[in-house]
């Protein structure tokens, strides 16, 4: 995987959580019958990312962050995909503790993959710049929900974002094309 493809994957992955986030933060409230069971389903996910943590740092030695980010991308669409149909708390505690484990894979891959695409010399500047587009698609996906939210059901975000997921997934997966094919389409 290029330092480019994982930019655009990742700049995809976070806007799809960008746009859903709010509207996945108001689905817990009204699921929930107070603020304590929302604590509650928030901590899960914390809590599950965070023990999990140690195992798919060790497992991903082995099976490598691209493997990582692919079980993340399309196992957050098939979620995308079930959230709407939620209808119980216990349901949300169960989709938070798989989330929990895909954020953690998520994180730790990304992490793994951009140390591996940074220059030694340059590591600073390349991880600043990687944050800056992560976050300015963040941006602009909470910015532009705001305003499409109007003509769309809160549903259709979560349809919206499984098919963005999938698409980054597909970024990942494909071969990286070597610098002699990029210095030809170059010329």
């Amino acid at each position: 995987m290029t330092y480019k493809q994982l930019l655009h994957s990742q700049s995809l992955m976070i806007t799809a959580s960008s746009i859903v986030f709010p509207f996945y933060l108001l689905l817990l409230r009204n699921l929930g019958d107070s603020y304590s069971q929302f604590g509650l389903a928030y901590g899960i996910f914390a809590l599950t990312a965070a023990l999990s943590h140690p195992l798919i740092g060790s497992w991903s030695d082995r099976v490598g962050e691209k493997r990582l980010l692919l079980l993340y991308t399309f196992g957050m669409a098939v979620v995308m995909i079930v959230i709407p149909v939620l209808t119980t708390i216990t349901q949300v505690y169960i989709i938070q503790i798989i989330m929990g484990l895909l954020g953690a894979l998520q994180k730790t891959a990304e992490k793994i993959a951009l140390s591996r695409q940074t220059d030694r010399d340059h590591t600073g500047k390349q991880v600043g710049h990687y944050h800056l587009w992560t976050s300015i698609w963040a941006a602009l996906a909470v910015i532009a929900t705001g305003y499409i939210i109007d003509f769309l059901t809160i549903g259709s975000l979560f349809y919206i974002t499984s098919f963005m997921y999938v698409t980054a997934g597909v970024l990942i997966w494909q071969k990286p094309k070597t610098i002699e094919l990029e210095r030809h389409h170059s010329l």
